[in-house]
């Protein structure tokens, strides 16, 4: 499935802004047939966004269950004898689709596309009624995982393993898309270096004869092909390269004789990614990657896609002197890739695949650990839901230069033979389904340690979460280094790179303490010297991404307040007194 663009032969029609929205909590509008009609009691809602923080109290908040979108839109007049679909960037986390009386599609999992080919139910120049159920629901099935329950009071709450708030609402943007009848259906593209020319193989699904160009930035033509696969060889390349993204456009025609049926364009960055040992190579030179776990949450719109709030990101990125992120723990919106592919952003490209794992809250906080992989929990439907996000996202992404590795989950349990058994199809799923063979990695929990983790043998780079002064020696950073350094001494004999893909100190902002305690500024601040003296002792650390970019709303709990506040950046993106330190390190080159 290709993402909507403008073309010479393709249009798109936006349909964001405010639809009608309601709350089903009987879950009755389905066999009230709520979509035949227009929505009762309708009230307002923002597309994109996510609906809970819009209102002010905690009942509409805390929503567990289906909500109902609704809108009119007209089909452009020009689109007579097109083929016209619904594309919808993300409903979190289920979606059923209804144009007029009939339902046209239905999507399970947040964070990733799906579209409905709506053609026969539509005529150009004349309206049609849309309208979206969107299901917040979390079970053991769904990635992430949850289980709803009922409270004392007799009320329905959503459980969930994950530490950040399980945000709803249809996420990104809405488009309404015409293209040919016969058309362009798929796009790969492998790029390679051979000195200083760059290679650019490429393959096309489509059924006729098609032609391939490739253009500079200015439009120029500096390569030329025809065939549905093939290579295009540019001298003199621009490569790809960290902090300078130059892309060319990959324009695809689909021939009818002399005509162009249908036209395809893609941004195209020629960069290679390879391991070697302990090192990951950009282009053949070895990379250190600075930067963070990061998340799409933003104060009121939750995890509504917004282009000044992710503008505002990266600004913050450049300025603190980053090279990368991770999409923890779910992959962002296609807009946030096109910005990392502009800007030489480095991406680890992530699942939604976070609270698989049960033996967390026993394991940290001394309790009895249960088994994550039973038929009861996570089992054979899960991991079936799991490989097909994983073949999903690479299919989305896959173009993409500044994605270099695809982390398949986060903080797993790692340590049973069941987690070796669950997880062997799935590593094996990401090498096949992506034609530039990128690493695949996964985040390594403190519960599976060096010599017990049956998952990282399988994988082509260790990637550990380790908060070491701060869930363990918390405000003992003598002792956290000491632990710190023997463990990556273990990791470090694997000769495979090690990123450290999540530590970091919560932090309340304007809490002043000297001596420095846990949850002061001055803490962070010496928590960051500590763990990064110890990581510059191994060649084989890569990476160092802090946990977190910013602070971000998390569920109710008494360990939390107001969120997390590991952010070296508040939620409204201003810097605590640890950004000035890390920033200094990581400019200094």
């Amino acid at each position: 499935m290709l993402r909507p663009i403008d073309s010479p032969t393709r249009e798109r029609k936006r349909l964001d802004g405010r639809w009608s929205f309601g709350f089903d909590a009987g879950n009755v509008g389905l066999t009230e047939g709520w979509h035949t009609g227009s929505l009762a009691d309708a009230r307002e809602m923002a597309v994109p966004a996510s609906y809970n923080d819009i209102f002010t109290d905690l009942a509409s908040r805390n929503h567990v269950g289906p909500v109902w979108y609704q809108t009119e839109v007209y089909v452009p007049r020009g689109w007579s004898g097109e083929r016209i679909a619904l594309h919808f960037e993300s409903v979190t986390h289920a979606g059923t689709v209804f144009v007029n009386d009939t339902e046209v599609g239905h999507h399970e999992g947040g964070y990733l596309p799906f579209e409905a080919d709506i053609t026969e139910l539509v005529t150009a120049g004349e309206q049609i009624r849309i309208t979206v159920r969107v299901d917040n629901t979390l079970t053991w099935q769904t990635l992430p995982p949850g289980e709803v329950v009922e409270s004392k009071a007799g009320e329905r709450q959503q459980k969930y393993l994950h530490d950040f708030f399980n945000y709803a609402g249809i996420h990104r943007s809405v488009w309404l898309t015409a293209q040919p009848q016969t058309a362009i259906n798929d796009v790969s593209v492998v790029t390679e270096l051979d000195g200083a020319t760059g290679i650019v193989n490429y393959a096309v699904q489509a059924d006729g004869d098609v032609a391939v160009s490739l253009h500079d930035a200015d439009g120029s033509t500096v390569a030329e092909a025809e065939g549905a696969t093939g290579k295009l060889t540019v001298d003199d390349v621009k490569k790809w390269e960290v902090g300078r993204g130059h892309l060319y456009e990959l324009r695809v025609r689909l021939l009818d004789g002399d005509t162009t049926a249908d036209e395809y364009r893609l941004n195209v960055g020629i960069r290679t990614v390879v391991i070697e040992g302990a090192q990951i190579l950009i282009n053949g030179e070895a990379v250190y990657l600075r930067g963070f776990g990061m998340h799409e949450d933003h104060v009121t719109i939750g995890k509504g896609y917004n282009d000044a709030q992710w503008l505002r990101d990266f600004e913050c990125l450049k300025w603190i002197g980053a090279n990368s992120f991770r999409t923890g723990h779910y992959p962002y919106s296609e807009q946030v890739m096109d910005l990392a592919d502009r800007e030489g952003i480095l991406v680890i490209d992530e699942t939604p695949a976070v609270g698989l794992n049960l033996g967390i809250a026993g394991g940290l906080m001394g309790g009895k650990r249960r088994a994550t992989y039973t038929p009861e929990t996570v089992n054979d439907e899960t991991r079936d839901a799991h490989e097909q996000v994983i073949i999903d996202l690479i299919e989305r992404d896959k173009n993409h230069p500044s994605v270099i590795i695809w982390s398949i989950a986060n903080e797993p349990e790692s340590d049973t033979e069941e987690a070796e058994e669950y997880f062997r199809p799935l590593v094996q799923a990401a090498r096949d389904a992506d034609p530039q063979g990128r690493p695949v990695g996964f985040a390594n929990v403190l519960l599976a340690p060096h010599g017990r983790c049956r998952v990282s043998p399988m994988v082509d780079l260790i990637m550990l979460n380790r908060y070491w002064g701060w869930y363990r020696d918390s405000g003992d950073l003598e002792s956290a280094m000491v632990n710190a350094r023997n463990e990556i001494a273990n990791w470090a004999t694997d000769n495979k790179p090690i990123i450290m893909s999540e530590y970091g100190a919560d932090t309340m902002p304007g809490l002043h303490q000297l001596p420095a305690d846990p949850w002061s500024e001055e803490y962070q601040v010496d928590y960051m010297q500590a763990m990064h003296d110890v990581f510059d002792e191994f060649d084989e650390v890569v990476g160092e991404h802090i946990w977190n970019f910013a602070d971000f709303a998390t569920g109710a709990g008494f360990f939390r307040v107001g969120g997390n506040k590991k952010g070296m950046f508040t939620r409204d993106r201003q810097p605590k007194s640890a950004a000035h330190a890390v920033r200094r390190r990581w400019t200094a080159e």
